[in-house]
Parts: C-alpha cells; sequence; structure tokens
C-alpha cells in the first residue's frame, strides 16, 4: 500500500510511513514550509512517479527576487510558471514531432482551432496554454521586462501564424499535393517559436532570480538530454489527464482545460501534483 502526504503544492508518494505520519504529527499546526522541511531532514520524500526524487521546498513569494516585484506579478508567476513548463514539454515532445509527419498535420490545425461552442468564443489551445499565459505574465510586470516578455510574446504569435500557413488544409483523410517547402517553413516556425519560448523563460529566470524555467534546445540528438526534462514523466501525465478528461465527457474539456493552465487541477482520478512534476 502507499501513503500520500498532500499540501497544496505538492504530492509525495510512496514514503515511509512511519516516518511520514511522525513527522506530521510533529508539525501539526506548522506552516507548509515548516513541514516540507521537516520531511526534508528525516529523508522520506521519495519515490515521486515511481522512482527516487530528492527533497522539494516549493518556491515561495520571499525567494530569489520575488519580494522585489509586484504582488500581481508575484501571484501571476506562482500560479503560471508551472502549467508554462508544462505547455513546453508538450511543444518539444509533441509539436516538434507532429510537425516532422505531414499525416498528421490534421492535429496540428485543431490546436489552432477556436471552439466557438453555443456562440462563445472561446481561444483555441495555442492562445490558452502559450499566448495567454505569456500575456498576464507580462502585463503583472514592471514597464520595462513587461516589454521584453511582450515582445517574446508577438513573437511566438508570430511563428505560430508560420506553422498555421504551413499546415493548413493538410490532412490525412483529404489527399493533396504537399508542397516540398511545407514542412522546412513548418519546422522554421516551431523553432522560432521555440526561440520566442526561450527568450520569455530568460525575462521570468533574470526578473525572479530563481532560474525555474527551462529553455528548449535547438532539434537534434541530444536535444532531450539538453533539456533535461523527462518524456517519460510527460508522456505519463498527459495520459492520466487524458483518462480525466474522458471521464468528464467533451463538454468538460475545455474546464480541464482552464484547470491545468489556471494551477488549480485537483488530484481527484490520479493525476500528479504539478508542482512535483514542474521540479525536474
Amino acid at each position: 500500500s502507499s501513503l500520500a502526504f498532500t499540501s497544496p503544492l505538492l504530492v509525495v508518494k510512496n514514503p515511509s510511513s512511519s516516518l511520514l505520519m511522525r513527522a506530521c504529527r510533529k508539525n501539526e499546526g506548522d506552516s507548509r514550509r515548516e513541514v516540507l522541511n521537516s520531511l526534508i531532514s528525516t529523508g522520506v520524500m521519495t519515490g515521486i512517479f515511481g522512482e527516487p526524487s530528492y527533497a522539494i521546498t516549493p518556491t515561495g513569494p520571499d525567494d530569489g527576487g520575488l519580494s522585489n516585484l509586484p504582488p500581481e506579478a508575484v501571484r501571476s508567476y506562482l500560479q503560471y510558471r508551472m502549467s508554462l513548463q508544462t505547455s513546453a514539454d508538450f511543444y518539444i515532445f509533441d509539436l516538434q514531432e507532429l510537425l516532422k509527419d505531414p499525416s498528421e498535420w490534421g492535429l496540428i490545425g485543431e490546436l489552432f482551432q477556436a471552439n466557438n461552442n453555443r456562440g462563445q468564443g472561446n481561444p483555441n489551445r495555442i492562445e490558452r496554454e502559450f499566448t495567454n499565459t505569456m500575456r498576464i505574465l507580462g502585463l503583472s510586470m514592471s514597464p520595462d521586462t513587461a516589454d521584453e516578455m511582450r515582445d517574446a510574446q508577438f513573437a511566438f504569435e508570430r511563428a505560430m501564424a508560420k506553422i498555421t500557413k504551413a499546415t493548413a488544409g493538410i490532412r490525412r483523410d483529404l489527399p493533396v499535393e504537399i508542397d516540398k517547402n511545407a514542412i522546412p517553413l513548418a519546422m522554421q516556425g516551431w523553432d522560432e517559436g521555440r526561440l520566442a519560448l526561450n527568450d520569455f523563460f530568460s525575462s521570468l529566470n533574470a526578473i525572479t532570480g530563481l532560474k525555474e524555467m527551462k529553455t528548449l534546445p535547438p532539434a537534434g540528438t541530444t536535444q532531450y538530454q539538453e533539456y533535461g526534462r523527462s518524456q517519460r514523466r510527460y508522456l505519463e501525465l498527459k495520459k492520466k489527464i487524458k483518462l480525466c478528461q474522458n471521464r468528464g465527457g467533451p463538454a468538460l474539456s475545455q474546464a480541464w482545460g482552464q484547470l491545468m493552465v489556471s494551477g488549480y487541477l485537483q488530484d481527484s482520478c490520479g493525476i500528479p501534483d504539478l508542482e512535483a512534476y514542474f521540479y525536474q
């Protein structure tokens, strides 16, 4: 059997149950950080995602340079950084591979297709998980930093427009002649988007002084190794989220997407805590 210590931001699986119970009882009423530090000292925080892991003290509003930022910037950073990094995982592990295969470009089109259910102009997935989040973070910052982040956001939007143009009208069930330049153009758009995300992440790392956001390396045989985040853990997270979406049916899929981006996705059907996933 397994025992999970659950805080608002961290889920730890399969620790030593006796040590964990003593730490929890001993620290009853203490702050989350004090409890986690106690668990660190006892060495019980192991086994996240079924593999050895190092103890983690989640970032708080007084860490790094956050105390020097406007309150709204601190709130936005702590709320959105995890989902934005998870979106970057999608960008490198999924989107990049889809763009290499024109038979999968129908799925690319769905990423840029807005959900206008009942006349409501809901954002498409790229807007919801990338550009809208980038906009929220940028608007919360001081003017100088906001300008840098807005430039990166606009560069990312231009890159996505290039992908949309290259892949438009090409689907597996629609036989059309594919221009020889389509794949290079799509991959160029992906790389320009990668550079824009890196600029945005670098601005976040500089202003917060935390260097938590991991930039995306260029395509190549060592790309995943250089990125330093686990494709296996990403695929496992994606699988569990999909199972939860299926339980709720298509009507709830939009709500699940909003929960992912806002950081309020709960562990109601086995989804690992996003902060535990974030710290790799």
